[in-house]
């Protein structure tokens, strides 16, 4: 395979990414990841604004990438706000005659990850269009973290994991396919207040770290552009676990 055809297998051109949790953290480094691939983004998130400078430096590469980078204020566990924010994002791709795909990169609980991938397929079905839709798991879908009181979210993290090989099932008829992505422990502004909070946190995070490091968002641009992306076409109903080895250790 020549380089130029292994390029195009992760190509976005032509396509509209849609990203929940996009206003800052990881949501906002996969836009970025999405832009840089090729793609126009549209970024959803229940703050008002995204993080200024983040943002800032998403639309100097989107204009120089010749795409769009939007943000809407949409809470995922609202029908209508998911409804109306999905109605625009396709609006504003068939007017700009790409193909629209849809990027589900949840940080919430399970009803909002169902309400905005039922909303998005929704949205391609009508309109005949093939897609990806990617859900951020966890690996605490997997296991039990040592030192945090966190069975809820484990648990429902669990669940987006369960739903993504679910409605890969239903959907993979319409041409669309549903995986989920389960990364491990990330170093953001969140997880740094945590830690400075709690730092014998870090001892047990560190202890599972064969790479000898956390995670930071940055790592999971390739995993997320490959999922949404023609080179995992024949791949659904999966998890790809990003973790640096954490549960392999454990």
């Amino acid at each position: 395979m020549s380089a130029d055809a292994l390029s195009s297998l992760f190509a976005l051109s032509n396509r509209t990414i849609a990203i929940t949790g996009g206003a800052r953290g990881l949501g906002l480094t996969l836009a970025t990841a999405a832009v840089e691939a090729g793609s126009h983004v549209a970024c959803l998130d229940v703050l008002a604004e995204p993080a200024p400078e983040e943002w800032e430096i998403l639309q100097i590469l989107a204009q120089a990438a010749g795409v769009s980078a939007t943000y809407r204020r949409c809470d995922v566990t609202s029908e209508a706000d998911v409804e109306a924010a999905f109605a625009a994002i396709a609006g504003e791709a068939q007017a700009r005659g790409s193909e629209l795909a849809g990027a589900r990169m949840m940080r919430v609980n399970a009803a909002g990850v169902f309400i905005t991938a039922k909303h998005a397929a929704r949205t391609m079905i009508a309109r005949g269009v093939k897609g990806s839709i990617v859900l951020v798991a966890s690996m605490s879908g997997q296991i039990a973290n040592r030192g945090l009181f966190c069975s809820a979210y484990n648990a429902s993290k669990a669940a987006v994991q369960q739903l993504g090989r679910s409605l890969a099932q239903e959907w993979g008829q319409f041409g669309i396919r549903v995986n989920t992505l389960s990364p491990g422990y990330i170093r953001t502004a969140m997880t740094d207040d945590l830690l400075a909070a709690e730092p014998a946190l870090e001892t047990f995070w560190m202890a599972g770290a064969m790479l000898g490091r956390l995670g930071v968002p940055a790592d999971f641009k390739a995993p997320v552009i490959f999922l949404l992306s023609d080179g995992s076409r024949f791949m659904t109903g999966a998890d790809l676990r990003v973790d640096g080895g954490h549960c392999a250790a454990a």
